[in-house]
């Protein structure tokens, strides 16, 4: 999977969400809180898939919607990594898809074409107010480096960044999720990280932004307006 980083530009209201991991309805009761509509923009920063039942609904879905912008997670990466492995080992590709479906509850709704969607997923967003990935990028003594300086698995995977002593200085405000923000704060909500000094509610006003509610675990999924930091949550 080659590295890729999608540029985007938009004049509606810009929303970021991560780790949805198949919660389908939770995501379509969201998008009804928050009024979402075609004039708005949303990023999903990786782990559409897996641990809830409807992994396959919801990346369709979102593979569907024209203003919606995804990136891999680790969960993607790990799907793909799988795929990959099937494909060397034969060329009786139906038997792939098969192997594929398996893999998720609702696997039956799996396609080639959905399956053409993952692979395709950049590893990273940048837009003019902020940078997306799903775990973490390069800090070098304190200072943000680009995203495309690192190597994919530390974007999907990286542990590191999540820290609350991470606070890289300078460049745009980094969204992420991949870890439950309980293991850094005890609560189910998304964590926000003022910059030294800042002033005022915009995204600039903060160094990073934790996204990653635990759907799973606390049936709280929760995403983040850009241009005003409102959260907004649903719960099960």
């Amino acid at each position: 999977m080659p590295f890729a980083a999608a540029a985007c530009y938009n004049t509606g209201m810009d929303y970021c969400i991560s780790d949805i991991h198949g919660y389908y309805g939770l995501f379509c009761r969201l998008l009804d809180k928050i009024g979402f509509g075609s004039g708005d923009r949303l990023y999903v920063l990786g782990d559409i898939i897996e641990k809830g039942p409807d992994s396959i609904r919801l990346a369709k879905l979102l593979f569907s919607m024209p203003n919606a912008v995804c990136i891999a997670g680790n969960h993607e990466y790990d799907f793909l990594k799988y795929y990959r492995s099937l494909m060397a080992q034969t060329q009786a590709y139906g038997r792939v898809l098969e192997e594929l479906r398996a893999y998720f509850p609702d696997g039956h709704l799996l396609d080639w074409e959905t399956v053409d969607r993952f692979d395709l997923l950049p590893f990273s967003v940048e837009t003019d107010s902020f940078i997306g990935v799903h775990a973490g990028v390069p800090v070098q003594g304190g200072a943000l480096l680009p995203p495309e300086e690192a190597r994919p698995e530390q974007l999907v995977y990286d542990r590191q960044f999540k820290e609350p002593s991470v606070l890289p200085r300078g460049g745009k405000c980094v969204l992420y999720g991949h870890t439950p923000a309980r293991y850094v704060t005890g609560r189910d909500e998304i964590i926000l990280y003022p910059r030294p000094g800042a002033e005022g509610r915009g995204i600039a006003s903060y160094c990073k932004v934790h996204l990653d509610t635990g759907v799973y675990l606390s049936g709280v999924l929760g995403c983040i307006a850009v241009d005003t930091c409102e959260c907004f949550y649903v719960r099960e």
